[in-house]
This record gives structure tokens, C-alpha cells and sequence, in this order.
């Protein structure tokens, strides 16, 4: 715990903004969060403490990012818009950070690479609707990250935290749990962002786990995922058979379903993680 560091208020946030001549952008997705206390509940969610590694996802003005360092973590900071990316080591040294605690990186976070990311870290991210699920799976993907605490549209964090069988179920449950568990931890106030968004937002933790196949069986699950969820209503022997005839052509859809332990007449939505992958398998000769 660094008791030095202080927090950021909602005046100084739009002192801040002011300075930098900067309204938020909706294509951004800028919704600053300015409540100290909430910035102090994703801290003990994550379960911070002075030898973790933080990767956190659009820092904006710094609020999160001086209660992650209050907490003693060190943290690698990544903001797609240069002018808040510019301004944020100012703001956190005169905050009471020091400047070996932080890194700074201005890039989109898509673009975020491997070596960027240290092993072992935590995620934390305040994102926003159109960017959230590519990200988080982006960053899941490098397997690095422990454990996340992610803050998204409640219905982006129903959907990622869905299981099989649940009409919240889809692409996005499924692909996450190729990494990770998910789960909603809280719901968050729209008073606590600056400007207020018109949505709910929900915290999400994630907790990885090894990824459950090689890269390659990862890629080709992904595909059967997104096959089998273009044509949901469908049964698996109808949305699969294009993908199946491609690898299997001299095999019927439903014979490659039944070596995969899939009845053939089984819909996208109660299909588990290890159910695509076990077809995948199937598909690979395996």
C-alpha cells in the first residue's frame, strides 16, 4: 500500500478535460469513472497487492490508476487517445506516483503485443460496448493474464458470463471460456462516469485457466463456434455442414457430430467449450 498516492476527484477530472480542450468521445466510448469508492472496489476485486503486474485498459484521466498504484501494484497503463495517454504520467506523479511504479503506452489495445504484456498479470479495463469482447479475448489470447476484473455494458458481461443452454449463451461466452471463467461480480452505477452513459455497466471477473488445446485446435474451434452460431436456430447437422463438408467431405454432417459425442439434432446454444473442441477434434482426424 502506497498511503502517498492520492486519489482524483470529479472537479480535478474536468479541470483535467478542460486543460486538454477534450470532450469525451462517444466513438471512443470515453466514459470517465470519477468515484473513488468504485475505483476502490475493482482494487479489491482484483485482489491487488504490492507484486502484481497490472495491464489496465483505457486508464483515461487516471482514476483507476492511482488506486491500483495505491495499492502497491505496478501498472503498464494502455490509452488509444494520445492526449490523455500524454497527459496521465503528469496527473499520477502529481498524484504521489513514481515513475518507475507506471508505463504509459499509447496504441489501441488491439495492437497491445505479446512482449508488452508481463507475465503473470492482472487485466483491468473500463471498456466500452463496441471494443469489449475483441479486446478481452485479444489480451486472454497472449496467456499472461491470472486473473481480470474487466468493467463492461451489462449485457456484454451477461453474454460473456452465459452458460450452455441460457439465451444469453453465444460466440462470446463460448470463446471466453476457452481462456478463462467468468463471472459477474457487481453492477456499477451510471452516476459514477463522467459524462453519465445511457447504459447499465457490470464488473466481470475473469480467472484463466491453461487454454484447453494447442493454437491451431483453438483457431479451428473458433470457426466451428461461428458457424454453429450464424445459423443458432438451427440444428447442428444444418449450421455445421458447410465446415464439415470442407474438412470432411466424404462424411455426412451427422456422422462427424456422433464420433464427436454430439447428437446431430443439438442447437449452437447447449453446446459447452469442450463439446466444439471435441468436434473440432473430430474434424482434424483426431
Amino acid at each position: 500500500m502506497r498511503s502517498n498516492i492520492s486519489s482524483l476527484g470529479a472537479k480535478e477530472i474536468r479541470e483535467i478535460a478542460l486543460s486538454l480542450d477534450l470532450i469525451p468521445s462517444k466513438g471512443l466510448g470515453q466514459n470517465f469513472v470519477h468515484d473513488a469508492n468504485t475505483c476502490e472496489k475493482i482494487v479489491r476485486l482484483a485482489d491487488v497487492n504490492d507484486s502484481d503486474r497490472i495491464v489496465e485498459i483505457g486508464p483515461g484521466l487516471g482514476s483507476l490508476t492511482l488506486a491500483l498504484l495505491r495499492a502497491g501494484a505496478r501498472v503498464t497503463a494502455v490509452e488509444i487517445d494520445k492526449r490523455l495517454a500524454s497527459r496521465l504520467p503528469e496527473t499520477l506523479s502529481d498524484h504521489g506516483a513514481t515513475p518507475e511504479s507506471f508505463e504509459v503506452i499509447a496504441k489501441d489495445a488491439m495492437q497491445l503485443l505479446n512482449s508488452e504484456v508481463p507475465e503473470g498479470s492482472l487485466l483491468v479495463a473500463n471498456l466500452p460496448y463496441n471494443v469489449s469482447v475483441p479486446v478481452i479475448l485479444h489480451i486472454l489470447s497472449m496467456n499472461k493474464i491470472s486473473r481480470a476484473v474487466v468493467m463492461v455494458q451489462s449485457e456484454v458481461a451477461t453474454r460473456l458470463a452465459a452458460s450452455p443452454g441460457s439465451k444469453d449463451y453465444g460466440v462470446p461466452s463460448a470463446k471466453v471460456a476457452w481462456f478463462a471463467e467468468a463471472k459477474i461480480a457487481d453492477r456499477v452505477s451510471a452516476k459514477v462516469f463522467w459524462p453519465i452513459p445511457r447504459v447499465d455497466s457490470s464488473l466481470l471477473t475473469l480467472h484463466a485457466h491453461q487454454p484447453l488445446g494447442t493454437e491451431t485446435e483453438r483457431e479451428l474451434t473458433f470457426k466451428v463456434i461461428d458457424a454453429s452460431f450464424n445459423q443458432r436456430r438451427k440444428m447442428l447437422r444444418s449450421s455445421l455442414e458447410s465446415l464439415i463438408a470442407e474438412h470432411l467431405p466424404n462424411q455426412s454432417c451427422a456422422e462427424v457430430l456422433e464420433a464427436s459425442g454430439i447428437k446431430p439434432t443439438e442447437r449452437a446454444e447447449s453446446i459447452d467449450i469442450e463439446g466444439f473442441l471435441a468436434i473440432a477434434k473430430t474434424l482434424q482426424g483426431r
